[in-house]
């Protein structure tokens, strides 16, 4: 099988939390996903390293094709879409590390029949549609009728969020599993 030289294209889109935007490309970057919150926790991480090297870079956010950026307070999209745009394409021409050690992000569901009917419910209907947004959510826990989730990239801080929380996921997770009877987001 040869290697193409494809050109890599890079393609924004906003995201519900205005601090945010989607930049897709036209490659797979990671088999699941990895969030740099902070400029100290993309120790790992080379391309999220460098992208903190902007100023205006506080938070980013890998998932399938795409990386999701969260901008500084005070700074318009207009004035570095264009600039992250052409970092990430150069990135990922480079084939510049996501993490420096690899990691298997396939579902290994755990716990009770309940716990593990959630986490599939998240994982097939709730994470594409999440990371359609340029976001990710974790399962933490079921306890007592409570589904604890963590939201990410986007999501994480995202007005919207609440609203998506408690009127989809909730109402999803009660409708397919009669067992829950709430669903709420770990603070980060």
């Amino acid at each position: 099988m040869s290697t193409t030289t494809s050109s890599i294209k890079v393609y924004t889109e906003s995201t519900p939390n205005p601090a945010t935007m989607k930049f897709l490309v036209n490659k797979l970057l990671i088999n699941g996903s990895a969030d740099f919150a902070t400029k100290e926790s993309a120790e790992s991480s080379p391309f999220a390293r460098e992208l903190f090297k902007f100023n205006f870079v506080n938070g980013v956010f890998f998932a399938s094709n795409f990386v999701t950026i969260t901008k500084a307070e005070g700074i318009e999209w207009g004035d570095i879409e264009d600039i992250l745009k052409e970092f990430v394409k150069g990135a990922v021409e480079s084939e510049m590390q996501i993490q420096e050690e690899e990691t298997n992000d396939s579902p290994n569901f755990e716990g009770t029949e309940t716990e593990k009917k959630i986490q599939q419910i998240l994982h097939d209907y709730v994470r594409p549609a999440v990371e359609q947004d340029g976001g990710a959510i974790t399962y933490r826990s079921f306890n007592e009728g409570v589904v604890t989730v963590e939201l990410r990239g986007s999501c994480s801080g995202c007005p919207s969020s609440t609203i998506t929380l408690k009127s989809g996921i909730e109402n999803l997770l009660k409708r397919m599993v009669p067992e829950v009877t709430e669903v709420v987001s770990e603070a980060l």
